[in-house]
């Protein structure tokens, strides 16, 4: 990262455009151990299902740094806007964090956020001092609506969670890209790290990776796969691609050929 080139999100600024979750993992030690070669500033944290709080069972913090890694409390599990509220609001009290993730889910086979649960509840938090990070689908109305109400990042999926299909609508991407100022985030249904590329490439700030390293045959592998995917894709997409081309163009000139 330049200093022209920071990734910033709610006024923080970090090192790493991948941010990793801490779900789904063998243990404690292999989330740890994953998210260290993944070189990660930032962890999602599910308050309802990660051990934060009970100091008589094994605590996340005793594996993964606060003070060296940013905690992203959010509400995975959360179906009504009064779950989440009442999930953040419980993680604000626990750790202080106000730095959140927004996550309403409408249907629990597709996992797919509820839009009207999770606009309701993104209007809630920012006046209540929250700076919300929001998971959301890949609607560029819905997307502005949410920024409208206050969100500090939009992170539209990819595809469902944890289905490892990869993104499957590239143009909404653009189309939210194009709109928004917002820090945009790929979040949910990547699968191998040239999906990563292919979010850095259309011009997403960042990635949220959990299951595809967590269940990955060799985790420590795809951290570092994820992690070096993110950095070739944002290079790429600085970089400015060729324009495509139906036909061919040859390398070098036929001036002066023999």
């Amino acid at each position: 990262m330049t200093i022209k080139d920071q990734f910033i999100v709610g006024k923080q600024k970090f090192s790493s455009r991948l941010i990793v979750g801490t779900g789904k993992y063998k243990s404690m030690s292999e989330c740890a151990k994953a998210i260290k070669i993944s070189g990660a500033d930032i962890v999602t944290v599910a308050v309802r299902r990660v051990n934060i709080s009970d100091k008589s069972k094994p605590l996340l913090m005793d594996f993964i740094d606060p003070k060296k890694i940013t905690y992203l409390p959010n509400t995975a599990g959360c179906f009504t806007s009064d779950e989440a509220l009442r999930t953040l609001r419980l993680a604000r009290e626990i750790g202080g964090w106000k730095l959140v993730k927004l996550e309403v889910l409408g249907d629990k086979k597709t996992l797919f956020p509820d839009a009207i649960e999770t606009l309701k509840s993104t209007e809630i938090l920012t006046k209540e001092g929250f700076k919300v990070m929001v998971y959301c689908n890949d609607d560029p109305l819905m997307a502005k609506r949410l920024e409208n109400a206050g969100a500090c990042a939009i992170m539209p999926l990819a595809a469902p969670i944890g289905s490892g299909l990869g993104i499957q609508n590239k143009i909404n991407l653009k189309i939210i890209r194009h709109q928004t100022k917002l820090p945009l985030i790929v979040d949910a249904g990547i699968g191998q790290a040239s999906d990563v590329v292919v979010a850095m490439e259309l011009g997403c700030d960042g990635v949220l990776i959990n299951t595809a390293i967590a269940k990955a045959k060799k985790p420590f592998e795809m951290a570092e796969a994820m992690k070096l995917a993110v950095i070739a894709g944002r290079k790429s997409f600085l970089s400015g691609r060729i324009q495509p081309n139906l036909f061919g163009n040859a390398s070098t000139s036929n001036k002066g050929l023999i």
